[in-house]
């Protein structure tokens, strides 16, 4: 194991003994505000758990079947217009939250994608398909469609500036 997963192994592990000695701690000061605590994290749990399955599923497959060669054919410095329009596209599809798609992004990452496309991802997250409709029907459709051009624009910018700095 490496140093760096060596100590973040080691830091995770410190991290979850605080919290489990403050939540016995908490336990013999107000023992109903800590099952009203594990309650609530229960249930974002049982929200975030099918996200987490097809992220993991998703790490599984490009562990299993796709190789750097094709990481970086699709995503990597040869990708082209390709590799944006699947960031991108990709980003807006993508559901949950951010944080669950960091471990695929860092496997990506690691197999030749392209920082300028894992930033366009992340940033073209905050166009939600699901919420459209309801944009739509407070802001209208001009206004809905003339942000979210701004915003997949916005991140590709972000992009293009992340791959300028990155060779820099």
């Amino acid at each position: 194991m490496s140093q760096k997963k060596s100590t973040a192994k080691k830091s995770g592990m410190i991290m979850l003994s605080i919290v489990i000695l403050l939540y016995i701690i908490l336990y013999f000061y107000a023992p109903q505000k800590i099952f009203a605590s594990l309650h609530a994290n229960l249930k974002l749990l049982k929200m975030i758990a099918p996200i987490l399955l097809i992220v993991f599923f998703l790490m599984a497959l490009l562990n299993s079947f796709i190789d750097e060669k094709s990481i970086a054919k699709h995503l990597g410095k040869e990708s082209g217009v390709k590799g944006w329009f699947i960031a991108l596209f990709g980003g807006i599809l993508s559901h949950g939250p951010g944080y669950i798609w960091y471990p695929m992004l860092e496997e990506l990452r690691k197999k030749g994608a392209l920082d300028g496309l894992i930033v366009a991802f992340l940033y073209a997250r905050s166009i939600k398909l699901p919420w459209l409709p309801l944009m739509i029907s407070y802001f209208g459709i001009t206004f809905t469609l003339v942000l979210s051009f701004y915003v997949v624009l916005g991140a590709f910018i972000q992009g293009i500036i992340t791959n300028m700095l990155e060779r820099k």
